[in-house]
C-alpha cells in the first residue's frame, strides 16, 4: 500500500481528489502535508465542528492555504477573512440585502438572463457549458445587482479567474499573489461605480451598499467607508461568479455521467431543487477550506501546536460514508442533504441562496431545451486553483 499523499496544488490529484480523501478519511483522519506545512480533516463530523469553531480556527488570515502561508493583509470589508464581531458586523449588514425573499426577486430577471444565453444555440446541436452559460449568466446577474456595466462585465469576470488560476509546472502560488503576473488591480473601476451610484442612485445592491447604516464592532452607527465598500465589492463580484459557474458545470458534467438522473429531472422538473443540492454534495464548487489554528488543540491523538494551517476538507466530508449512505452515487431524490459545501456555523454562505437560484434556474432552462447532453471529454478543461474546482471548458453535443 502507497503511503497517503494529498496536495490542492497537484494538478493529476485535483482531477479527482475523492480516492486519495477516502484513504484519508479511513487511515488518516488528521492528515500532515510536510511540503506545505499543512494539516488537514477530512471526516464529515471533524469539517462540521472545524467549520463552526471560529476561535480555535480562525479565518482572519485568510481561508486558501496561500493566504496565510504568504500572511496577505486584507482590505475591510471582506468578511470571509474576518472573524467575530467585526465579522458578524459587516455580515449583518449585508444579510439584510441578500434574504431569500430578496433573492426570489430576482428569479425573472436571472430567468431572462439564462434565456438569452441559450436560445441562440436552440437548433445547432451543441453548447459549452462553461462559455455558452456558466460563466456568463453569473457574472450578468452579479453585474446587475452591483450595477456593474455590461461592457465592463466579461473583462472582469475574466480579471478574476486569472487572478486565480494555477499553472502547471510554476510554484504553488496563484496569480494574484505574484507580484510580476497580477492581475489589473480594480480598485479604480470599482471606486468608478461607486462614484457613479452616488451621483446616480438606483435599486441596485450598490445604491444599498452606499445607504445602508449599521452598527459597527466598536458600537459606532455608521455606513461604510469607501475602503470596506471596495472591499464588499471585490468579494461579491469574485465570490459571486466563481463558484456558481463550477456549480452550473458539475450539473451538466454530473448529468451526463449519470443519465439516468437526468432522466429523472427531465420527466419530474419538481425534482431539480433536491437536485441541486445532491449536486452541490457530490462535488462542492469550493471543497477546500483552509484556517489559522489560533491555540494547541489535539485531534485524533495528536498535537496540532498554535500558528499551524489547517485545511477543512468538505468535499471530502460530503462524501463521507459515515454521515451519507452511498456516498459515491448521485441520487437526485436523496433526503436530509446536509451537505457542507456552503459551509457551516458562522461563516455560512450569504449568496447561497443566489447560488440556488441561478443552479436551479440554469438547469431548468437547458432541461426546457434538451432533455439529452454528451460532453466531449476530450476537449473539456478543468480549472486550476486551490480553491474552487470545476471546469474551464465544457462542451457537449445536446439533443430534444
Amino acid at each position: 500500500m502507497t503511503e497517503i499523499y494529498y496536495d490542492p496544488y497537484d494538478f493529476e490529484i485535483d482531477a479527482d481528489p475523492h480516492p486519495v480523501w477516502r484513504r484519508m478519511r479511513d487511515e488518516a483522519p488528521l492528515y500532515r502535508n510536510g511540503k506545505y506545512e499543512f494539516w488537514a480533516l477530512s471526516r464529515y463530523e471533524d469539517v462540521a465542528a472545524g467549520l463552526t469553531d471560529w476561535r480555535t480556527y480562525s479565518s482572519a488570515r485568510g481561508t486558501l492555504l496561500e493566504l496565510i502561508r504568504n500572511d496577505v493583509q486584507f482590505p475591510p470589508g471582506m468578511m470571509i477573512f474576518e472573524d467575530p464581531p467585526l465579522h458578524d458586523a459587516h455580515r449583518a449588514m449585508l444579510a439584510r440585502l441578500f434574504t431569500p425573499r430578496r433573492i426570489a426577486q430576482i428569479e425573472p430577471r436571472v430567468r431572462a438572463y439564462c434565456g438569452s444565453s441559450l436560445d441562440s444555440l436552440v437548433g445547432g446541436g451543441s453548447i459549452d457549458f462553461i462559455a455558452d452559460l456558466g460563466s456568463s449568466m453569473p457574472m450578468r446577474v452579479i453585474g446587475m445587482l452591483l450595477g456593474i456595466p455590461e461592457e465592463d462585465q466579461e473583462e472582469l469576470r475574466d480579471a478574476i479567474d486569472a487572478g486565480l488560476s494555477l499553472e502547471e509546472g510554476e510554484s504553488a502560488c496563484p496569480r494574484f499573489l505574484q507580484k510580476e503576473e497580477a492581475p489589473v488591480d480594480q480598485t479604480a473601476r470599482f471606486s468608478k461605480y461607486i462614484e457613479w451610484r452616488r451621483k446616480n442612485p438606483s435599486d441596485d445592491l450598490m445604491t444599498e451598499l452606499l445607504n445602508a447604516r449599521f452598527v459597527d464592532h466598536q458600537g459606532d452607527e455608521r455606513t461604510l467607508r469607501d475602503d470596506e465598500l471596495l472591499g464588499y465589492i471585490g468579494l461579491l463580484a469574485g465570490a459571486g461568479n466563481e463558484t456558481t459557474t463550477r456549480l452550473i458545470g458539475w450539473t451538466a458534467y454530473l448529468l451526463d455521467r449519470f443519465p439516468d438522473q437526468r432522466r429523472l429531472l427531465a420527466e419530474d422538473r419538481s425534482l431539480i431543487p433536491n437536485a441541486i443540492e445532491e449536486i452541490l454534495r457530490y462535488e462542492a464548487p469550493s471543497p477546500v477550506q483552509a484556517r489559522y489554528v489560533t491555540r494547541d488543540v489535539e485531534l485524533h491523538g495528536t498535537r496540532v501546536p498554535e500558528g499551524s494551517t489547517l485545511l477543512l476538507l468538505n468535499g471530502s466530508a460530503n462524501r463521507d460514508e459515515r454521515e451519507f449512505e452511498d456516498a459515491d452515487r448521485l441520487d437526485v431524490t436523496r433526503r436530509n442533504i446536509h451537505h457542507l459545501s456552503f459551509g457551516y456555523g458562522t461563516h455560512f454562505c450569504l449568496g447561497a441562496s443566489l447560488a440556488r437560484l441561478e443552479g436551479r434556474v440554469a438547469l431548468e432552462e437547458v432541461l426546457a431545451r434538451w432533455t439529452e447532453w454528451e460532453i466531449d471529454h476530450d476537449a473539456a478543461e478543468m480549472a486550476r486553483t486551490s480553491t474552487v474546482r470545476g471546469w474551464k471548458t465544457l462542451p457537449a453535443q445536446v439533443r430534444t
